[in-house]
Formats: structure tokens, sequence, C-alpha cells
């Protein structure tokens, strides 16, 4: 039996945490996530980075080096009520932009004020865009069937703690779990967010089971398991990617050198 269930690493868990607008808290919130090795996406509005209440572009190659640089919108207009050649241009020039700063191809977006239909997909798609994340959440641990389509677990504001601790203690039964954290950081300036969101990574951090990604690193694997290449009897697999990648094959983990042909089947 062969299954897909395991993360870089032999990973059987993956948690992502995934951050809108760009505002002046990402700053605390990044020195709590470097603290703890936490990676997160920040989603950011270029065409607001002049603004007072927002990062300023000069710092945001920096703040943001450990993580990813995604957008959001130019000018986070919403992208499902407005022309196509309006949501091309708020696509586009947000992504360019965004790669004048960081210096490496921006794939990512989360859809500014959670609006987007099939149009604004085909969009994305035509922009480069990998995948986007919505604003409704799931509640569970699984892997998206359509990344264009994202469902976070939980919004930072809802039961984070009780959802952690849930995770933690997740079986794994043969498939990976992801934990998928979103909110803004603006939130945490209310009611002791901050010690939440500390007391969270806390909790969270330097397991041997979790793989802490990004969440193009999450997109990039996932799709490098379904491009993985088998034999008519499964016996033979080529792993034509650029990435180490993992499986089970009779519940024991096999590991699936970039690039390389892997003999799995049982003489």
């Amino acid at each position: 039996m062969i299954n897909f269930d395991r993360f870089p690493n032999n990973k059987r868990k993956a948690l992502t945490m995934s951050y809108d607008d760009g505002k002046i808290y990402d700053r605390q919130l990044v020195k709590i996530f470097d603290k703890y090795e936490i990676k997160g996406t920040f989603h950011i509005n270029a065409g607001y980075l002049h603004r007072p209440e927002r990062i300023n572009k000069e710092e945001v190659k920096e703040l943001f080096k450990n993580h990813e640089i995604a957008a959001h919108g130019y000018t986070h207009q919403s992208l499902g009520i407005t022309p196509r050649e309006n949501m091309i241009s708020e696509i586009i020039k947000d992504r360019e932009a965004l790669e004048a700063i960081a210096e490496y191809p921006v794939r990512g977006m989360s859809y500014p004020n959670g609006l987007y239909d099939d149009t604004v997909i085909s969009a994305l798609k035509a922009c480069g865009i990998e995948y986007s994340r919505v604003m409704e959440t799931h509640k569970d641990f699984s892997i998206p069937n359509d990344f264009y389509k994202w469902q976070a677990t939980v919004r930072n504001t809802e039961n984070l703690m009780e959802m952690g601790e849930k995770f933690l203690e997740l079986p794994y039964k043969n498939r990976m779990r992801l934990m998928y954290v979103w909110g803004h950081s603006k939130e945490f300036e209310e009611d002791g967010g901050w010690q939440l969101i500390e007391k969270f990574c806390e909790m969270m951090s330097y397991k041997d089971d979790i793989w802490y990604a990004s969440n193009i690193e999450i997109v990039d694997y996932i799709n490098s398991l379904k491009s993985l290449k088998f034999s008519a009897d499964c016996k033979m697999v080529k792993n034509p990617t650029a990435y180490d990648l993992w499986i089970s094959v009779d519940e024991e983990p096999v590991k699936l050198s970039a690039g390389s042909l892997t003999y799995i089947g049982k003489n």
C-alpha cells in the first residue's frame, strides 16, 4: 500500500501561518515567529506601503526574510466585483512591486475582503498566482483539494489554543495533517492578543513531528507529490522535481530523492 502521508523529513504534521495587509503590527508578530522558528506568509498591498499604519517599503525584505511575501491586491480592491481588466491590474501591479522588493517570484495571494469567483481565479492563474486563501475556515486539519479556494483551519481570534491542543494530540491515521492559522496582526493589539499568540507559538514550537512552513512551501510540496511518476505495477517511482519527497510503502517511510528513480516494490 502506497500513501502520500508524509511531509519533508518524514514529518507527519505541518503548521503554517498567514497574515494580511502589511500593517505595522507585523513587526511584533515577526519577532514572535522568529523567536519560536514559526514560519508565516504575509500578504501585502504594495500600493499602501507609503501609509503611516503600514510597514514601509524599505523594511519589507529584511523584516520578512524568514517568511513568505505574498500578494493581497495592489490597493486591496475586492476582485469579485470589479472588471477583469482591473483584476489583472490589481494582481500584476502588486506582484511586480513586491517582487522588486523581495527579489524573488511572488506566487501566492489572499483575496482582498474574501471576494472571489471563477473569473477571479482565472485572472489569478493568468497572472501567475498559484494559490489564494479565502476567509472561511473549515476547523479541520486536511490538505485542500483546490489551492485557489484554500480555507484556513482557524482564525487567530477563534479558539486558537484549543485548536492547537487538538492538533498536537491528533493521530496520524495514514494521512498528513495541516494546521493553517490566519488573521491580521492588528487583532493582537486587543484583549491580550500578543500574550495569546506568543503562548500559542511557544506551545507549537520545536516539535519533532511538525514541519514549519510558509503557504507556498506547502503548495510546492503537495504539487510535487502529485507529479510523481509510478510504473504500472507501482514498483518504481520517478521523482522529477527538485524536492526530496516522502511517501509510505506498507506504512514504512520511503524517501524519494530529487530527480531520482526509486525501486519500492518487494522482490
